[in-house]
């Protein structure tokens, strides 16, 4: 510092260079086979209220939802389940089951999926879902949300899926929603 008429002068640190904003990147969202660690993300996941209550789907405790997802899901041999990963972290699951009609005993494949919450609104449920659909290649497919959960019925009507009826779980009206045709081309 050096002083002039003013009194001592504040040297000014050096300029630094203009950045300019970043252009936002999309997240890179692909699907992979599921990791034992992976399980512990999920077990979080399903214990947002926020996600139980948008879903109807109660969280489990710990053990039965770990033996779930090693005995009816991941010990599924005709089940297709995908862990969602983005940006290099699990952020949900995708997961084909068959599933008999308690009323008619046919045979139907559903799909199902749960994405952490920090990954909603974000076109990812919706990337994820198109990977899932031609990785899946058996229709019809149906998928039942629950008639509240608006932006779930959204994400599958834009993938094609359209209104076949309802469904009751427990006091809880859900839609069916069913894909008909060839699966989409890769």
């Amino acid at each position: 510092m050096s002083d002039d008429a003013y009194g001592p002068r504040a040297t000014q640190p050096p300029t630094q260079p203009h950045t300019p904003p970043q252009p936002h990147t999309r997240p890179h969202v692909r699907l992979r086979t599921v990791r034992d660690t992976d399980l512990e993300v999920f077990f979080e996941q399903e214990q947002d209220p926020e996600a139980t209550r948008r879903s109807r789907f109660p969280a489990r405790p710990r053990d039965r939802f770990m033996t779930h997802w090693n005995t009816r899901i991941l010990g599924n041999p005709t089940g297709l389940v995908r862990t969602v990963e983005v940006d290099g972290a699990p952020a949900g699951s995708i997961v084909a089951w068959w599933d008999k009609d308690a009323d008619t005993g046919e045979e139907r494949r559903f799909v199902g999926y749960w994405l952490g919450r920090s990954y909603w609104g974000r076109g990812i449920g919706t990337e994820a879902l198109g990977l899932f659909l031609r990785e899946e290649r058996i229709r019809p497919l149906h998928a039942d949300p629950f008639t509240g959960n608006t932006a779930s019925v959204r994400l599958l009507e834009r993938h094609g899926f359209r209104r076949a009826g309802t469904l009751r779980h427990g006091e809880d009206v859900h839609d069916l929603l069913v894909l008909d045709g060839a699966p989409p081309q890769e």
